[in-house]
């Protein structure tokens, strides 16, 4: 590969970088008892040094004419698994549903070049005292091949036409959860695939992971070639377009660009560490679980929608609305909810719910944004987006009276530094408000925008007439200061924790 076609793939990288101001994090994983294989096909501890001197004699236990012995040594700080990317495509994959239930059975399809054996880590993410995750289950070694090149048509990149891989059925004992399958070729090569285990079982939460959003801004393959997401392509010259020239549709049949982690997954990520660490009841599924009817929302006295979760289907919201209605109760802890609104069809295989659609402004049919359609977002959450946020600023409290604010030491006007930052939602005065019993902003924070023109962030609270509460904090900094290094703030758990305490209640 010349520099030139790597200086195109960094580039995309630095796309992402832009769009999620708070990055992943340390990947929690990548801990000192973790293992892989190397490139004889052992199992050895990741901190091995791959350049470690023979034993003496030559050979193993000093016999002549051996190979060199892998001692086990502290790696330095730069050495270490090493991400794969979308250029060499070193080890990539994704998985043939976003979310399973015990007993079934999820298919991974895998390309790793050169051709050389990899294992598959199954985590779980949670609290498990600080950990993160917890490793579940490891494959046996599995043969890699170079899967075929991505198929593309009209922007649409495909991976559909890859060979299975590995097939892993899920215990009938596992734990519900959001899961990631770590993949690693024997010299070292790692990327991700996330999924999520489900259940029927009822539980006061209902935690939703925004798997239509993270596609929507997938740009794999981050190759300066081929890759495309609603947001970006690629020129001829390998520049980086932007979104009067991405694709249309993308499908959920291709990996993750970069390591295999969507953008902002980390967000979902810092809530779930949150949320179990103090043992709040959660059932878990996936955007498009929703939008299929897979769950019954009327089951949870909440759902959570933990992270950024912008493109919505009519199936989606029509659910939401209805939980609503039952009296179950609906948290929105980012920004920028419910914006675009999208189809999902079947993939060519006649799969369904594997291609996601959005004409967003580009050629003829219908708008896509729900407030241009007479269905203005703010009916359903209470506020709505109002713009990028360039800088973090502090949130500014109000109505600290509130119970919200309870025990939390935020007084009225305080500031908590960092708050308001990324995307950022208010309320629209002239825009309809959903039908209620009692509403309240929480928050009034003034910020300056991309241009230099002032404005400002609310968070709102409102009980809807089946006294269902619907709370959005209006801001993508929330559920980092949850559990993100860096981030925490204990005046936002603690009001977090009064929210879902109080839905978790009846109350």
């Amino acid at each position: 590969m010349g520099p030139d076609r790597v200086r195109r793939w960094e580039s995309g990288a630095l796309a992402h970088a832009v769009t999620d101001p708070f990055g992943q994090g340390p990947v929690p994983w990548l801990r000192g008892s973790e293992t892989y294989y190397d490139d004889s096909g052992h199992v050895v501890p990741w901190y091995v040094d791959p350049a470690a001197p023979s034993a003496p004699g030559g050979g193993p236990g000093g016999k002549p004419g051996g190979t060199a012995s892998r001692i086990p040594a502290p790696r330095p700080a730069e050495v270490g698994p090493r991400s794969a990317d979308d250029v060499h495509r070193q080890i990539k994959g994704f998985a043939s549903t976003g979310a399973v239930t015990p007993g079934e059975a999820i298919d991974f399809h895998v390309t790793v070049d050169p051709p050389q054996e990899f294992g598959v880590d199954v985590y779980r993410i949670g609290h498990y005292g600080g950990d993160g995750a917890a490793k579940i289950t490891t494959s046996p070694r599995l043969s890699g091949i170079v899967q075929p090149p991505p198929l593309t048509a009209d922007r649409t990149v495909s991976c559909h036409h890859w060979w299975l891989s590995w097939r892993l059925q899920i215990p009938s004992y596992w734990s519900i959860g959001a899961y990631v399958a770590v993949l690693t070729t024997a010299d070292g090569y790692r990327s991700h695939i996330p999924f999520t285990v489900r259940d029927s079982h009822p539980a006061d939460l209902l935690l939703l992971l925004p798997d239509v959003t993270w596609q929507a801004y997938n740009l794999y393959p981050e190759d300066g070639r081929t890759g495309a997401s609603l947001y970006h392509a690629w020129d001829a010259d390998g520049r980086l377009l932007g979104e009067a020239d991405a694709a249309t549709t993308v499908s959920f049949d291709r990996p993750y660009a970069g390591a295999g982690l969507p953008l902002h997954v980390g967000h979902a990520y810092d809530f779930i560490r949150w949320a179990e660490r103090y043992g709040y009841d959660l059932a878990y599924a996936d955007a498009r679980d929703l939008h299929a009817g897979r769950v019954d929302p009327t089951r949870y006295r909440g759902l959570v929608f933990p992270g950024h979760d912008e493109y919505w289907s009519v199936p989606m919201r029509r659910t939401a609305e209805r939980a609503r209605e039952h009296g179950t109760s609906l948290v929105f802890l980012s920004a920028n909810t419910m914006y675009w609104q999208v189809e999902l069809g079947p993939s060519p295989a006649g799969v369904p719910d594997r291609l996601l659609t959005c004409r967003k402004r580009k050629g003829p049919g219908r708008p896509v944004l729900w407030r241009e359609i007479d269905r203005p977002e703010q009916q359903l959450i209470g506020i709505q987006y109002a713009g990028g946020v360039p800088d973090p600023h502090p949130l500014i409290v109000r109505n600290a009276g509130h119970w919200l604010w309870e025990a939390t030491g935020a007084r009225e006007g305080d500031a908590i530094d960092g708050l308001v930052a990324g995307e950022a939602d208010r309320y629209f005065p002239r825009t309809p408000l959903p039908d209620h019993q009692r509403r309240i902003l929480l928050a009034h924070s003034p910020y300056t925008d991309g241009e230099g023109v002032p404005r400002h962030q609310e968070t709102s609270l409102y009980r809807a007439p089946s006294g269902a509460l619907v709370f959005a904090s209006g801001t993508f900094a929330w559920s980092p200061a949850l559990d993100r290094p860096g981030h925490v703030d204990a005046r936002v758990q603690r009001a977090t924790a009064n929210l879902l305490d109080r839905i978790c209640k009846r109350d």
